[in-house]
């Protein structure tokens, strides 16, 4: 097995109900990206496996409060933001951290946990937002990034597509872009 896929961490992320059928915030892909993200968990240890949830902040700076003041309905929904319903038990055998930007490395919890991996598995929503914010991030780190295209949804196809373009450009010496069966036989572990 290539030694990058040794000690993976896997990234859940935003996988909330704000996000699924018919939600203000919908993605076409999410219950694939769902099933296939359940799939992926079937097989990680639960200390290897992070979720993260967009909040908004509190106290918004810039473009956040624009960004805030238009989402309001959102942002002031509970159940919205909760993790998504399919997802929510088995979530919470995990650890989950709540951030109010996009990208995940925001949280300190995950850069340090990072560190003692040899790649971070990225999975769910919204491909070109939070999900490629984080992984830009990570291979600024210098993480190698496993990109589960099946276990990441976009608003639609078409800008799922353009964010795989984006990052086959990176590919493969940054990140390896991957389905969800190539990876688990890959990993010959489930």
């Amino acid at each position: 097995m290539d030694k990058r896929f040794e000690k993976p961490l896997a990234l859940v992320i935003d996988m909330q109900n704000v996000y699924s059928k018919g939600q203000q915030w919908e993605c076409e892909n999410f219950d694939c990206a769902l099933f296939n993200i359940n799939k992926l968990l079937e097989c990680m240890p639960k200390e290897d496996v992070i979720f993260t949830r967009y909040i908004a902040s509190e106290s918004p700076t810039g473009v956040w409060k624009d960004y805030n003041r238009e989402n309001e309905s959102v942002n002031n929904n509970e159940w919205l933001n909760e993790i998504a319903d399919a997802l929510k038990e088995n979530s919470k055998k995990y650890a989950c951290y709540d951030k109010s930007v996009y990208s995940s490395l925001s949280i300190d919890e995950i850069k340090t946990k990072m560190q003692e991996k040899t790649c971070v598995v990225v999975t769910g929503v919204v491909a070109e937002c939070c999900v490629l914010s984080t992984v830009m991030d990570l291979i600024d780190e210098g993480v190698y990034v496993v990109y589960l295209k099946d276990a990441i949804a976009g608003i639609n196809e078409e800008t799922e597509k353009a964010t795989l373009k984006i990052l086959e450009g990176l590919a493969p010496l940054h990140l390896k872009i991957m389905g969800i069966e190539d990876y688990l036989e890959r990993r010959n572990n489930c």
